[in-house]
């Protein structure tokens, strides 16, 4: 059941996707998290805090997001640099585009099912538990997180996940139990963006597999100027590409 003030959104052609809906803005944060970068190569800025709508939110308009520290504590981290993929520099190789011609791919369909296969114990550095699980599937039910599900025949072999926040997409993780499942999920997610007037893709920090589909790194004084137009429902970058 949708909450009170959610609406069924629709695609281009007028389909309902039930399961997407217009962001609830949460309650307010308890919590004030800092606005300046970190002090070392750590990344990390503050410990502490809760997973709560309302602070994932207010994390992610100020350049930050959740990482775990010892103790099962809550870390907020702003990388320097930060990987970002430009919209319009997604690279897709031959290979890559016979394997968009066989899957099948939905959006907000599965979306505990692409966390919960994210969260793999067995997958190296892995840091998606059940708390993570929990605020990050409360935040999509407010219309504010999105998956991309890949599936070939009726399972479920790739996807990603990540926030959304008006032309700003943070994507948080991805997976794949098949040969480039998780880069059509990738490629997929860019078109929407592209559909959609989205501006800014983060990927936090830049890996070799993340670089050969066109991730780069910037600095991080440059990612939060292009943060702040990115999350304002007022993008100057948008007005201006209308007026021309």
């Amino acid at each position: 059941m949708l909450e009170q003030g959610a609406q069924v959104m629709t695609d281009a052609n007028g389909i309902s996707f039930p399961n997407e809906i217009t962001p609830v803005e949460p309650e307010p944060s308890q919590w004030v998290l800092p606005v300046d970068g970190p002090t070392d190569d750590s990344a990390l800025v503050a410990i502490g805090g809760d997973l709560e709508p309302g602070t994932l939110l207010n994390a992610y308009r100020i350049g930050l997001f959740p990482m775990p520290v010892p103790r099962r504590r809550i870390g907020w981290v702003s990388p320097d640099p930060r990987g970002v993929i430009p919209l319009d520099q997604l690279a897709i190789s031959r290979s890559l585009r016979r394997s968009l011609r066989r899957y099948t791919v939905t959006r907000n369909h599965a979306f505990n099912d692409v966390i919960v296969n994210c969260a793999d114990p067995r997958r190296p550095s892995g840091w998606i538990d059940r708390p993570v699980i929990n605020a990050y599937n409360k935040l999509h039910l407010t219309g504010w997180a999105h998956s991309f599900e890949v599936w070939d025949a009726d399972e479920l072999v790739g996807g990603l996940y990540g926030v959304r926040i008006n032309h700003f997409f943070a994507g948080e993780s991805m997976f794949h139990h098949a040969t480039d499942a998780s880069k059509v999920a990738l490629v997929h997610l860019v078109d929407w963006l592209n559909n959609t007037r989205g501006q800014l893709l983060d990927v936090q920090w830049t890996t070799e597999h993340l670089v050969s589909l066109g991730a780069i790194d910037i600095a991080r004084t440059d990612y939060l100027e292009l943060l702040k137009d990115a999350v304002s429902p007022n993008s100057r970058k948008n007005d201006d590409e209308t007026s021309q």
